[in-house]
C-alpha cells in the first residue's frame, strides 16, 4: 500500500470506525439480557447506516440488484472478493434489514479498532493452513447460525484485486450444511476501483453486488451439497462474465 497517497483514505475509515464505539455499550446490553432479536435488528441498522455513510464519503456508486432473493432468517452469503470495500458493499445492500457478520482472517484479532468491531458485530476468526482450529471456527459459526445470526464467507481466502476469481476453497460451505440454513450466491463487480485497481484510494467510483437465488442444505442429498461449492462458484462467475460482456 502506498502509505502517503492513503493517509486521508485511511484516516477517514479509522476515524468513521472509531466514532461509533458509543454503540459498543448498548451492544453489550443486549447480549446480557439474550435478547439476540434485539441486538441483530441494532446491527442491521448500525452497519448500514455506517456502510452508505462511507459510500457517500468516497463517492461510490453502488447497486444493489436481487435483495428479494434473501430469505428472512439466518443464511450463509458466498460472495467473490474484491476490494477492502467488499464488506462495506454488504452492510449498505442489506439497507437495515439484515444482520450480517464476516469470517476474517485470524490476523485481525490483533488490529486495534478493527478486531473490537468484528467482535462487536458476531465475526469470527479463521487461521489458515490450520484444520483444528478451522474446524472450531466452523462449529462456532454454525452454532452462530442456528442463533439466528447470518454470516458472509469469501471463499477465495483473498482478496482477487480486480475482476478475475481466484479457486473457492470449499471447505467453507460446511457452515451452512451443519446449521442446515440456505447458501446465498452473491457477486461483487467494479469495488476494485474504489482502491485495489491503482493501490490507492480513488473517488467517483461505481460497481455493484447482486444476490442471486438462495440454495437450500436441509434436505438435499450428499452428491448435492459436496457439488454446491463448485455450481456456486460457476454461478458467480457466470454472472461476473455477464457484466464484463455488456460493458
Amino acid at each position: 500500500m502506498k502509505i502517503l497517497g492513503n493517509i486521508g483514505g485511511l484516516a477517514y475509515l479509522v476515524g468513521s470506525v472509531a466514532k461509533n464505539n458509543y454503540h459498543l455499550s448498548v451492544l453489550r446490553d443486549f447480549r446480557e439480557a439474550e435478547d439476540w432479536e434485539g441486538e441483530r435488528e441494532y446491527l442491521a441498522a448500525i452497519t448500514a447506516d455506517w456502510a452508505w455513510e462511507v459510500l457517500e464519503h468516497f463517492d461510490f456508486q453502488l447497486d444493489v440488484v436481487g435483495w428479494e432473493n434473501v430469505p428472512e432468517g439466518p443464511c450463509v452469503f458466498i460472495s467473490n472478493h474484491q476490494s477492502y470495500l467488499d464488506i462495506i458493499a454488504f452492510f449498505a445492500a442489506q439497507q437495515r434489514q439484515h444482520q450480517l457478520s464476516f469470517i476474517a482472517k485470524s490476523e485481525y484479532e490483533k488490529t486495534p479498532i478493527l478486531h473490537t468491531w468484528i467482535d462487536a458485530t458476531r465475526g469470527l476468526y479463521i487461521k489458515r493452513g490450520d484444520a483444528r482450529e478451522s474446524l472450531k471456527s466452523i462449529q462456532a459459526g454454525a452454532e452462530l447460525l442456528k442463533q439466528g445470526y447470518s454470516l458472509v464467507i469469501f471463499p477465495e481466502g483473498t482478496r482477487s484485486r480486480g475482476p478475475e476469481m481466484a479457486p473457492f476453497k470449499p471447505g467453507s460451505f460446511k457452515l451452512a450444511s451443519k446449521a442446515k440454513v440456505p447458501v446465498v450466491p452473491v457477486v461483487i463487480d467494479g469495488a476494485y476501483r474504489a482502491f485495489e485497481e491503482n493501490d490507492r484510494f480513488q473517488k467517483h467510483q461505481k460497481g455493484s453486488i447482486t444476490f442471486l437465488p438462495a440454495l437450500p442444505t436441509d434436505g438435499v442429498s450428499r452428491t448435492e451439497l459436496a457439488e454446491m461449492p463448485y455450481k456456486v462458484e460457476a454461478m458467480i462467475k457466470e454472472k461476473l462474465a455477464e457484466g464484463r460482456r455488456e460493458e
